[in-house]
C-alpha cells in the first residue's frame, strides 16, 4: 500500500519534536520533509552559473538598492499661531 508510511507513526521510543516543512527546489518542485526547527517554507538558492547573461543581470538589478526621491513640498497655508494663542495661556 502506498498510504503506509503517510497514516502510520514514527516508531521511535523518544519522540523528537520535528515540524512539517515545505522544501522548495529552484526549479520550483516541492518536497514536505520534517524539520527540527518550526519553518514553513524552505527555500534553496538558484545556481547562477546555469542561467543566461540577461537572467543574471536581471537578478542582480533587484538585489541594488532602490533609490527614494525626496520631495519637498512646502505647505502654502494661512494658519497664524498667535490667533489661537489665547487657548493655551493661562
Amino acid at each position: 500500500n502506498s498510504h503506509k508510511a503517510a497514516v502510520s507513526r514514527l516508531n521511535r521510543k523518544v519522540y523528537v519534536e520535528v515540524y512539517p516543512t515545505l522544501l522548495i527546489y529552484p526549479n520550483g518542485s516541492m518536497v514536505t520533509l520534517r524539520y527540527k526547527e518550526p519553518r514553513r517554507i524552505i527555500q534553496l538558492p538558484l545556481d547562477l552559473s546555469t542561467l543566461s547573461e540577461k537572467e543574471k543581470l536581471a537578478r542582480q538589478s533587484k538585489r541594488k538598492p532602490k533609490l527614494t526621491v525626496m520631495s519637498e513640498n512646502e505647505i502654502l497655508d494661512s494658519f497664524d499661531v498667535n490667533k489661537y494663542s489665547y487657548l493655551w495661556k493661562k
